[in-house]
């Protein structure tokens, strides 16, 4: 989230430090600061927000609270403080069909204003969070939503029919085939209409049953704010984070006000909203208040919570007295009253923070706001383990075991594009399903790795995967661990000659477990059920010991593709390979990265040699010519030796 330094000083007072010590402050207690940059003329934090905290601090008065709790002060101005008085009017109702799904609804309304451009400071503020001023109205509603976290709508009153005097406003899920007409996204111009499921809520005009506006997620065309508007009806209500997820989602319109209101903003906040943009409204456009609406259907408060002095201790490993306990808890603005019973604490978190809900979450607070650099790392004592792991320990057996035999292991996603059974909440649309075999990944392995052989000095690939694979069955899903094995010899799929290195690696897997295995085998892949052959197997008694590796040193790998040439050449018999490579890998220079040795042969007294030098650069995608050059380079070096390229 974009948050303005000066906006954050309106709240926190003079006695905000610095933007980079704002910056400091919020990265050890709080959020990561991905960045402070001037725009506008306004310096700007880039505040990641963890979805934990997204519901009360996706706003400039949420960040300030949370450095003022950090600092341990008061803020200069909160305005959440003072709960709003806000005068009732009965020009407007509300008809919420599922309260669960709308627990408030709050309109205001005012007439006589003026919609014109907003003033500059207006403008300025928004434009340097990254926002378009569209009018000072539609500006006002934005401005009320980064301040304190609530969505606002605001509507033409003219153009919204009356009943008997009386605006109707209603709340209800959208039937499946109804379309909405929504204000037009982005650089759109035009409107957009969307077309109902079943499972959207809407606002609609109660009058005529017309939907005007996704509920939570985006406005409807219907009584939009434009020039000539002189009465409205500002919106601001709360929704249920699930539905407004969903229906954001499915339509690709994930915007603030449907982040804010996924992240569950608290229920209080509308009144407050209202109080903030009637002022702002009155300031930038002129007019009069005449009332609010607000039906508050299901209200939803803040459980007290009971904290243990003992629990805070263990869980972060320090030694608090229940008084620095209570001022730290009592800082996040939480009520805190000590029990009957020693060394506990029942505390009730603010009302827009919806996030301290259980005694971890409390301790959680202490910790950070502790300073987690004062929290240090104790070593729990070894102990025995109390049971083996069959699976883990032949799974981990056979694991060696092909190690041993030239083959790696690969790590293979377990979602697929298709498959037999579907995901109800996929994570992408190549990722809709969930595998119910390794083979096809590790086909797609082969394939993608055998243009690499020449890089890593091998004739073939040669792989294998442990993984979850799962089933349908008449019962819904089950799952077990598969074991595939995989060999590629050629750059251009399977061949018969695969056969042979992979039914060396299935003799050794079964020999190892001294059981036969029932395989499945497919062009170079076999898989089998591991589950099933775990489960004839006897139980272990320990764990293997690890056999300690020696210290390797990683070298990073180049982005660039390798090139290979090859080169064949007679040399007087007594002269070993190792003397020809060394020969050849000065002249070679450094972006030859490997040089194998593939053929040999002797004849007539002479013996031949024939290499393969690969050739990467960790900086470019090397060229033919390029690479012409230096082998021209090298044959000449070979030839002043006195031996003969064939």
């Amino acid at each position: 989230m974009k948050v303005n330094y000066n906006w954050l000083k309106e709240y926190v007072g003079d006695v905000l430090p610095d933007a980079a010590e704002v910056d400091r402050l919020l990265t050890e207690h709080a959020f990561e600061i991905d960045g402070v940059e001037t725009v506008e003329g306004e310096i700007v934090l880039d505040v990641d927000v963890l979805p934990n905290r997204s519901s009360d601090c996706l706003c400039h008065r949420g960040v300030a609270r949370e450095l003022a709790t950090i600092l341990d002060i008061e803020l200069a101005h909160d305005p959440l403080r003072a709960q709003p008085a806000l005068t009732e009017t009965d020009k407007i109702t509300v008809n919420i069909a599922d309260t669960n799904a709308c627990p408030r609804f709050t309109a205001s309304l005012m007439t006589g204003i003026a919609v014109k451009a907003s003033p500059d400071w207006l403008k300025t503020r928004l434009a340097s969070i990254g926002q378009r001023s569209i009018n000072n109205v539609v500006d006002a509603t934005n401005y009320v939503m980064y301040a304190i976290g609530q969505p606002l709508h605001a509507y033409d009153a003219d153009l919204f029919p009356q009943v008997d005097g009386t605006w109707q406003f209603g709340v209800r899920y959208g039937v499946a085939g109804e379309v909405v007409e929504i204000l037009p996204e982005g650089k759109n111009t035009e409107p957009r209409q969307v077309t109902c499921v079943g499972t959207e809520l809407l606002i609609v005009d109660d009058s005529s049953n017309t939907p005007i506006g996704l509920a939570g997620v985006k406005g409807g065309q219907f009584a939009g704010v434009h020039a000539g508007t002189k009465n409205i009806i500002i919106e601001a209500a709360h929704f249920h984070p699930t539905v407004t997820r969903k229906t954001a989602r499915r339509l690709g319109i994930v915007i603030d006000a449907s982040k804010r209101f996924e992240n569950e903003c608290s229920r209080e906040l509308p009144p407050y909203a209202q109080f903030e943009i009637i002022k702002l409204i009155k300031q930038i456009a002129g007019g009069e208040y005449q009332g609010t609406l607000d039906v508050y259907a299901q209200e939803k408060n803040n459980p007290p919570v009971d904290v243990r002095l003992s629990k805070v201790n263990a869980l972060l490993g320090l030694e608090l007295s229940l008084e620095q306990v209570r001022d730290i808890i009592v800082r996040t603005g939480a009520a805190v009253s000590d029990r009957a019973a020693a060394d506990v604490l029942t505390c009730i978190g603010p009302f827009e923070r919806t996030d301290l809900l259980i005694e971890e979450d409390f301790v959680e607070e202490v910790g950070r706001l502790y300073g987690l650099s004062n929290i240090f790392a104790v070593t729990p004592d070894t102990s025995a383990v109390a049971t083996v792991s069959t699976k883990q320990f032949y799974s981990e057996h056979i694991r060696q075991t092909l190690l041993a035999a030239g083959f790696s292991e690969v790590i293979t996603s377990s979602f697929q594009k298709k498959d037999h059974i579907q995901l109800r909440n996929a994570l992408a649309s190549d990722k809709s399903y969930v595998r119910s075999s390794l083979a096809q990944n590790l086909h797609q392995v082969l394939d993608a790795n055998f243009s690499h052989t020449d890089l890593l000095g091998i004739r073939s690939v040669q792989v294998f995967e442990i993984g979850t694979v799962f089933d349908k069955t008449a019962d819904g899903v089950s799952e077990h661990i598969s074991l595939a094995i995989g060999v590629c010899q050629k750059g251009n799929g399977y061949t018969p000659k695969d056969n042979a290195p992979l039914q060396v690696a299935l003799d050794a897997v079964a020999t190892s477990l001294n059981t036969p295995i029932d395989w499945s085998i497919t062009q170079g892949v076999a898989e089998a059920d591991l589950s099933a052959v775990i489960a004839v197997l006897p139980e272990p008694a320990s764990y293997t010991a690890m056999v300690e590796r020696t210290t390797a040193t990683y070298t990073p790998v180049s982005p660039y593709p390798s090139v290979a040439r090859d080169i064949a050449l007679w040399v007087s018999v007594g002269t070993s390979s190792d003397e020809v490579i060394k020969a050849l890998r000065a002249p070679a220079g450094d972006l030859c990265v490997r040089i194998d040795l593939f053929d040999t042969f002797e004849k007539n007294g002479q013996t031949s040699f024939a290499f393969r030098l690969v050739f990467q650069s960790q900086e470019k995608t090397l060229t033919d010519p390029e690479i012409d050059a230096v082998m021209t380079v090298v044959n000449a070096a070979v030839v002043e030796l006195g031996w003969v390229v064939r």
